[in-house]
């Protein structure tokens, strides 16, 4: 049933992905996260091997060229973030689906690596200014980091047509049954 799948979801930033993923993951027992690598600091709370696995830029840097990723991009200005194949490979080797929360660039580059056993979903807002209420709502933004992410949605936005399913989360009940369903079809075929 999980054989081998891999499932990759991305969103833009105040999509709801987090809580969906969540939702999802609750649902079924044998998907497990894919725990991203990353360059950036901790935030407080957060631990190596459970919430990402936390590298230096020069330790980062030595797993590519090991070619130890699926994915990996410079995300931000010195920020590297990345999909390990061990990390894949741990969750299959449990028998299960690895889910990848990632952005979408990664979603495609991994797509393209497993193009027969991946399923990709983008998820979004129902429009741009749903979006920027989200992200207002949270109080964490900036104006310049606001709008950063707001150009950086538009941007996500033009790669949804290449996803096999978007999911837009305008009630959030919906979507999550549109997700659990779309991601239960994929693991019976």
């Amino acid at each position: 049933m999980t054989e081998g799948k891999i499932i990759i979801i991305t969103a833009p930033s105040g999509s709801g992905k987090t809580t969906l993923v969540k939702r999802l993951l609750a649902r079924y027992h044998h998907l497990a996260f894919s725990i991203s690598a990353c360059t950036r600091s901790p935030r407080p709370g957060e631990q190596h091997g459970k919430d990402y696995y936390f590298y230096s830029e020069e330790e980062f840097k030595d797993l590519i060229k090991q070619d130890a990723f699926v994915e990996w991009e410079m995300v931000y200005t010195g920020k590297y973030y990345g999909t390990l194949k061990t990390e894949v490979e741990r969750i299959w080797n449990l028998e299960k689906a690895p889910l990848v929360d990632i952005d979408v660039h990664g979603a495609l580059s991994i797509r393209q690596k497993y193009p027969h056993n991946s399923l990709t979903i983008f998820i979004q807002a129902p429009s741009l200014e749903v979006l920027k209420e989200r992200l207002m709502a949270r109080n964490t933004e900036t104006p310049e980091t606001l709008q950063e992410r707001l150009d950086k949605a538009r941007y996500e936005l033009t790669f949804a047509p290449q996803f096999d399913r978007i999911v837009v989360n305008d009630d959030l009940e919906i979507a999550t049954q549109e997700l659990i369903q779309t991601v239960e079809e994929f693991l019976n075929a």
